[in-house]
């Protein structure tokens, strides 16, 4: 498939859903987290390394354009790296969200912006900028490897990255995933209870008599 459809698939989409897909894929470090709660994106990964400067950020982000997820190793968490004027840009040039290893500022101003922002929290003074930019490189989140051009998906629970192949594998197995989940949902709604939807008694006796087992619902 082509990429847009591919987002598009995507974007309905949990990120816990695809991540139970497919181990292929990767999660960014849970500390990352979004500063309006609700936010929802995906995109294609565009990469800067701070290094704690502003240099790479602003650079990164004028290499970035519709659809695109700026992700920042910020290489710092005591100070900021974007803000309110950084953040509007990014919005008016049509990203799809900031994500940054490293602390943001002016929140109530990012709150308000339809484009979703990822942050470890926030700090009211900022880096200096006088670096060399470095951007468009592999990035190395807390362990995470994130390569430009990957595709990134976020949410509350989190955010996920990987090759456009690895979710092209993930996808189709990550709907069956939400829509089973949904049935067993519903049918939990109307009064089922979990232990009705769930091999919970048949997984202990395994485990018990020392054979695998396997959880599973349906």
């Amino acid at each position: 498939m082509t990429t847009q459809p591919l987002l598009d698939r995507l974007s309905r989409l949990s990120t816990t859903s695809l991540v139970d897909a497919s181990p292929a894929l990767r999660v960014l470090p849970t500390t990352v987290r979004p500063v309006r709660a609700g936010s929802r994106a995906v995109g294609r990964v565009v990469t800067a390394r701070a290094n704690r400067d502003l240099m790479s950020v602003i650079h990164g982000l004028r290499e970035s354009g519709p659809g695109d997820v700026l992700v920042v190793d910020a290489g710092g968490d005591d100070r900021a790296v974007a803000g309110e004027l950084f953040a509007t840009e990014a919005q008016r040039r049509g990203l799809a969200a900031l994500v940054i290893l490293g602390r943001c500022r002016d929140s109530a101003t990012l709150t308000g912006l339809t484009m979703p922002v990822w942050a470890t929290g926030v700090a009211p003074h900022a880096y200096a900028a006088r670096a060399l930019p470095e951007t468009g490189v592999t990035l190395d989140l807390a362990g995470v490897r994130v390569d430009p051009g990957e595709l990134l998906v976020g949410d509350d629970d989190g955010l996920v990255v990987g090759s456009v192949a690895d979710l092209e594998a993930a996808v189709e197995v990550a709907e069956a995933i939400e829509a089973r989940e949904k049935q067993l949902q519903a049918r939990m709604l109307e009064g089922a209870s979990l232990f009705d939807v769930m091999n919970y008694d048949e997984h202990l006796a395994a485990l018990r008599d020392g054979r695998p087992g396997g959880l599973a619902f349906g």
